[in-house]
């Protein structure tokens, strides 16, 4: 009896501290969640720049392994003749691109302040801006223009803002391709000896796979760039080589910057004649079923193995959770996700566990 008592103490005395345990384990969890809440936009760049970096340390690898013969030129250097290339590629863009576009807004900004009297009393003139409210409306936009200078402040500091944090994002990418290896050591070392390797395999899997999918949209952002700007050059399109630089960086966001580069294409071809509109749209009428049909199916269907609805929806949820980046990363991440249910759950199924 005596026996059967003290086990019976010991018992309840164990489920205690286990309830204790869990609450405790509860509030360090909210607590954690709360805490990554309130640094949600570094934990969204951490995550982004890790995806980067995963998705081109194959290429700088494969770079540092060229040979020329027996000469391995770029051995250990991979890295920094990739950022040479794109400081280059940046460059040049610099030069062939940018001065249209400042001389225009330089002669936009001279002009602006004597033809924008003109520019109104002809809107005034049509039928349908008359009346209170049309009056309210011209009367806005005269405001606007007045305090374009406080419009033009707040925007440079949104800009600078964003400016920091690709800065931090490069380098951040940087800094995980040179220490990602040590960095996923101690990732791993949180996790049980018996789970690291089936973690490690399919993570592993998901790297490649990534970097499958940044080859075939690099692939497919060159080719769009390329094809662009020869169309915009032969159809007289003013900054040509600009528009056909963001249209090819763009492509990378999924959907929405095509659609951005289609709108932004249209835009400026209005500016000169709609012959010019109708070339354009008829130009990627053509172009994004030759995509649809013919280069994402080869180019992109193998190396990602995602279905379309997949990926819409991802654009949708990162779009929503992150902006601009969170749709950058959208398919990666999705990638991610795939991989790690199928190993999972998937397999899980398949073994009867």
């Amino acid at each position: 009896m005596e026996e059967s008592s003290r086990m019976g103490s010991m018992n309840e005395r164990e489920r205690t501290r286990g309830r204790r345990s869990d609450i405790v384990f509860a509030f360090g969890l909210l607590l954690a969640g709360y805490v990554a809440w309130l640094v949600r936009d570094v934990l969204v760049l951490l995550y982004v720049s890790a995806l980067f970096a995963v998705a081109l340390t194959p290429l700088v690898r494969a770079v540092s392994g060229l040979k020329l013969g027996r000469w391995q030129p770029f051995k250990g250097i991979g890295l920094l003749v990739l950022l040479l290339i794109a400081g280059g590629g940046l460059t040049l863009f610099g030069f062939l691109a940018l001065p249209p576009v400042i001389s225009d807004l330089q002669s936009f900004a001279q002009e602006l302040p004597t033809r924008l009297p003109a520019v109104l009393a002809q809107v005034k003139r049509l039928r349908f801006m008359q009346g209170p409210h049309a009056a309210a409306m011209i009367a806005k936009v005269q405001d606007m223009v007045s305090n374009a200078a406080t419009y033009l402040l707040y925007s440079a500091k949104n800009w600078a803002g964003g400016l920091f944090d690709v800065v931090m994002g490069i380098v951040l990418t940087i800094y995980f391709i040179l220490e990602g290896d040590q960095a996923y050591a101690w990732f791993l070392a949180f996790l049980p000896p018996e789970q690291r390797g089936r973690l490690d395999g399919a993570l592993r899997r998901a790297e490649t796979r990534m970097a499958s999918w940044l080859v075939g949209q690099g692939s497919l952002m060159l080719i769009l760039g390329v094809v662009s700007t020869i169309v915009y050059v032969s159809l007289g399109v003013r900054y040509a080589y600009a528009l056909g630089f963001l249209t090819g960086l763009l492509n990378i966001i999924p959907v929405v910057g095509a659609a951005v580069c289609i709108g932004l294409a249209l835009l400026v071809a209005a500016i000169d004649s709609w012959g010019r509109v109708i070339g354009v749209a008829v130009f990627y009428v053509v172009y994004l079923n030759v995509e649809n049909s013919f280069l994402v199916p080869r180019i992109m269907r193998s190396r990602v193995n995602l279905p379309g609805w997949a990926i819409l929806v991802s654009l949708l949820i990162g779009s929503a959770l992150a902006g601009v980046l969170g749709a950058m990363v959208s398919v990666p991440t999705a990638v991610l996700v795939a991989v790690l249910l199928d190993e999972y759950l998937v397999h899980r199924e398949e073994k009867g566990v």
